[in-house]
């Protein structure tokens, strides 16, 4: 009996420990996930306009050409690879041409021969005109004479056009760097068929580079040629000033948008690269509007969430709980898109996170 009252009391005692040790734990976890809450910045959903502009683009190079032939062989030499930095007029790739250089001399000899017949039509010529003056020729007789003379100078004339045009086509066996610049791509290798039209190599002109943008068509009309424009690449955290250059009339081919292109000044260029995503705002007097239909509303581009077919982005629930919310969107306005259903007009939203979102979550308004 007395054996059974200690371990009773010893198991007391183990039990009161462990429960200790599992209170203070849970202050613990409930401390540590207080001081774990991702630090947020939240939103309403945007009224009917937004001041400035601002469209999503790309970095491209201000020139860039496709390098191909306009006969058909075989890619004898290319001496060019990607990177590659080129000079205008350098040699960049050779075609086969056996054949035409064979019809190169076939000219050649046509044009030794209608030399030959034209220096025996002139010679007879000059005869007859001086028998014609003597009265010992007929006229008849000098034109005939004449006729031949012309027919012969014709013949040579052709010969000698023959040859030109298979020059020119000699002249599309050796492809030449347009201008200065580097290899962006290369379409095919030494052995392979060229096809007339069909690309080789792709050169873009370097250290010259501009932003095309696609602009809606609701807000075209606030853009100007020569407009300020401020493109912000987010992969390299740099945003540069530049002028708006060109403005497409037309969005027959685009899709409903308008291109306009940004110029990109000659001291801002260290660290850009084509291909590069930019985002081009352009400030404006006036609020610009934005159309919405039913009770749609309009958030930011960049607050959306996307789960293989889904959309959908973070709000505030119980708790101050990240909780995220699936939501159908529609068109897109610049840098905002338009919310069909799913969210509330007046109902908040997280912006921006300072760490990794996901259900539950505690999290804390800046």
């Amino acid at each position: 009996m007395i054996n059974l009252k200690t371990t009773s009391q010893i198991f007391a005692g183990i039990g009161l420990i462990v429960f200790s040790a599992c209170s203070s734990n849970k202050e613990e976890v409930a401390i540590a996930n207080t001081d774990a809450a991702v630090m947020v910045t939240v939103a309403t959903p945007s009224g009917t306009g937004q001041q400035g502009i601002n469209v999503s683009g790309q970095i491209e190079a201000s020139q860039t050409a496709n390098i191909s032939t306009r006969v058909m062989g075989f890619i004898t030499m290319l001496k060019v690879k990607v990177g590659d930095h080129v000079s205008k007029g350098q040699l960049l790739a050779t075609i086969s041409n056996q054949d035409m250089i064979a019809k190169r001399g076939q000219t050649d000899a046509m044009i030794s021969e209608a030399q030959a017949a034209l220096n025996s039509a002139q010679k007879d010529y000059e005869r007859f005109t001086t028998l014609y003056k003597q009265q010992s020729a007929t006229a008849k007789e000098l034109d005939n004479v004449t006729l031949q003379y012309n027919s012969a100078k014709s013949r040579l004339e052709g010969a000698r056009q023959m040859r030109n045009e298979v020059n020119a086509s000699l002249g599309y066996t050796s492809l030449t760097a347009p201008f200065s610049g580097i290899v962006t791509q290369k379409l095919a290798d030494a052995g392979s068929m060229a096809n007339p039209g069909m690309p080789i190599l792709t050169i873009e002109q370097s250290g010259s580079y501009q932003v095309s943008a696609s602009v809606p068509e609701n807000i075209i009309n606030q853009i100007h040629q020569g407009a300020e424009a401020f493109v912000t690449i987010k992969s390299i955290d740099k945003t540069i000033k530049g002028t708006v250059v060109q403005i497409n009339p037309s969005s027959q081919f685009t899709g409903g948008q308008y291109i306009i292109k940004v110029n990109i000044a000659d001291a801002d260029k260290k660290g850009l690269y084509a291909g590069m995503y930019a985002t081009v705002s352009i400030p404006v007097k006036e609020p610009v509007a934005v159309t919405t239909t039913g009770n749609s509303v309009m958030v930011p581009v960049s607050s959306i969430e996307h789960r293989d077919q889904l959309t959908g982005l973070y709000t505030i629930g119980s708790n101050n709980t990240a909780l995220l919310r699936w939501v159908r969107l529609g068109k897109t306005f610049g840098d905002k898109v338009e919310v069909l259903s799913g969210l509330e007009k007046n109902e908040q939203f997280v912006v921006t996170a300072d760490g990794k979102l996901y259900n539950g979550i505690p999290i804390k308004i800046k």
